[in-house]
C-alpha cells in the first residue's frame, strides 16, 4: 500500500464527507492505493456516525472511536498502529489542511529520502492570538530541538516514512514535537514544505491559551528525557555534589571568619546567629537530596525495560 492517511478528530462531524471525498479525489487522480484511517478522540456530536456511513461505501476507510476525549496524542498513536502504508500521511479533520498537499508530500519521502517531512503553513488565517504565540512557541522548539530548518512544529499536515511512526511513541501532548521525538529515534533527514492553509470552514477551534502554557512544559519534559532520561545521574549527581560543595565552602568560610576575629580580639557572634550558616546547610541539605534523587533515577533506569532499546538500521 502507498498511503495511510491517519486523521485524528474530535467533534468535526460536518468536514468528515467533505473531506474524505477530497482526499478520494486527490489519490484516484494520482494512482495511489492507499487507506485513511479516522480516529475519533471521543466526539459528542455525529462524527462517528458520519465515519460509519463512509466506511460503508468504502473499503479504504478504517477508524477507531474512543470512549472519551484522551487528546490528539493518543489518537496519533492508535492510528499510527494501524497505519500499513509505506508513507504515512497526518492532517487535521477541520479543512484547513489541504489533500492536494499529498502527493508533494509523498515525493518527497520516496523519491527525495526524507524520513519526515512538516508542512509550513506560511501563510495563515489564524486571528494575531494564536499566529503569534505560535511563532514564539516555535522559535524556542527549534532552539531547544536543534532542528533548524522547521518553521512550524505543530502543523498537523505531516508526512513520514512508515518506520518513524512505528519507532515512536507520541503520548501525552507529544505531537507538537513529533520531528524532534523522530531526531531522538535516529530519523535525521527532516524536511519542511510549505503548504495551503485553509480557513476554517465548520465548527470552532480548539486552540487554547493551556495548550500553549503545557506545550513549553512539555518541551522541557522532552529535552530532559533526551539528554539525561538513561544517566539522570550525570543530571542530578553534578548539581547536586556541586551544590552539596558550595554549601560546605560557605559553612567553612563562616566558621573561620569567627575563628579569625577571636584570634585577633574583635567582636564576633554566634556561627549559629549568621544566616549565612542557615543558607549554606540549606544547600548542603539541598545537594545531597538532589545526588539521592539521581541515584534512585540511576537504579530505576537500570532496571527499565526501555535500557537497551536501541534503533538499528540496518543488520548483515
Amino acid at each position: 500500500m502507498d498511503i495511510s492517511v491517519v486523521i485524528p478528530l474530535y467533534n468535526e462531524e460536518e468536514s468528515i464527507p467533505e473531506l474524505f471525498a477530497w482526499i478520494e479525489r486527490v489519490m484516484q487522480q494520482h494512482g495511489f492505493s492507499h487507506e485513511v484511517i479516522f480516529v475519533d478522540d471521543g466526539s459528542t456530536d455525529g462524527s462517528w456516525d458520519a465515519i460509519v456511513r463512509l466506511a460503508g461505501q468504502s473499503e479504504n476507510v478504517k477508524a477507531v472511536k474512543f470512549r472519551r476525549n484522551y487528546g490528539k496524542s493518543p489518537a496519533l498513536y492508535t492510528g499510527f498502529l494501524k497505519a500499513e502504508g509505506d508513507v504515512v500521511i497526518t492532517m487535521d479533520a477541520d479543512l484547513q489542511d489541504s489533500p492536494d498537499e499529498i502527493p508533494g508530500l509523498y515525493d518527497m519521502i520516496v523519491k527525495d529520502g526524507y524520513d519526515l517531512v512538516s508542512g509550513w503553513k506560511k501563510k495563515r488565517y489564524d486571528p494575531l492570538s494564536k499566529t503569534i504565540p505560535t511563532k514564539l512557541f516555535n522559535a524556542t522548539a527549534r532552539k531547544v530541538s536543534g532542528i533548524k530548518n522547521l518553521h512550524d512544529f505543530n502543523c498537523g499536515l505531516k508526512a513520514y516514512r512508515r518506520d518513524v511512526v512505528k519507532h515512536i511513541e507520541v503520548y501525552g501532548e507529544m505531537h507538537r514535537y513529533i520531528p524532534y521525538l523522530a531526531k531522538n529515534a535516529g530519523f535525521t533527514k527532516i524536511g519542511e514544505k510549505v503548504v495551503h492553509h485553509q480557513a476554517r470552514k465548520y465548527g470552532k477551534t480548539k486552540f487554547g491559551l493551556d495548550r500553549f502554557v503545557n506545550g513549553y512544559l512539555d518541551l522541557i519534559t522532552l529535552w530532559f528525557l533526551s539528554k539525561f532520561g538513561v544517566k539522570p545521574m550525570h543530571f542530578f549527581g553534578l548539581l547536586g555534589t556541586l551544590m552539596f560543595i558550595v554549601g560546605f565552602v560557605a559553612v567553612i568560610i563562616v566558621g573561620v571568619s569567627k575563628l579569625w576575629a577571636m584570634h585577633h580580639g574583635m567582636p564576633y557572634r554566634l556561627v549559629t546567629d549568621s544566616p549565612y550558616f542557615y543558607l549554606a546547610l540549606t544547600t548542603m541539605l539541598l545537594g545531597t537530596q538532589f545526588f539521592l534523587t539521581g541515584f534512585v533515577g540511576e537504579l530505576i533506569a537500570r532496571n527499565s525495560a526501555e535500557r537497551n532499546n536501541y534503533q538499528i538500521e540496518k543488520e548483515i
